[in-house]
């Protein structure tokens, strides 16, 4: 696990007033990828937390809405990454196949 810190800021005009320091532990992957990502948008990591605050506040609540997979969903990549389930050689054979389920 990574440690991530960032600095929030309250300003009024351009002066700032306020600020505190939050720390909380991330997988390292998932804190490069962020990094990179957030780098990519023009913005580092602290930025872009403070965003992700703010829009919280905003929204009440989190910013996108959170929701467990579906069982079916979950038995379908399954079944995808152990290759099982048809194959057809052909869209005729597909489209067949599916119209008949």
């Amino acid at each position: 696990m990574a440690d991530i810190y960032f600095v929030s800021q309250k300003t009024i005009g351009v002066r700032m007033s306020e600020t505190t320091t939050v720390s909380f532990r991330t997988d390292p992957k998932v804190k490069e990828e962020a990094k990179a990502l957030y780098e990519s948008m023009g913005m580092d990591l602290s930025t872009a937390l403070n965003v992700f605050l703010r829009q919280s506040i905003r929204d009440n609540g989190m910013p996108f809405k959170i929701t467990r997979e579906q069982p079916e969903s979950i038995e379908a990549r399954r079944q995808t990454e152990a290759h099982e389930g048809r194959s057809f050689t052909s869209s005729e054979g597909l489209m067949k196949d599916l119209m008949d389920a």
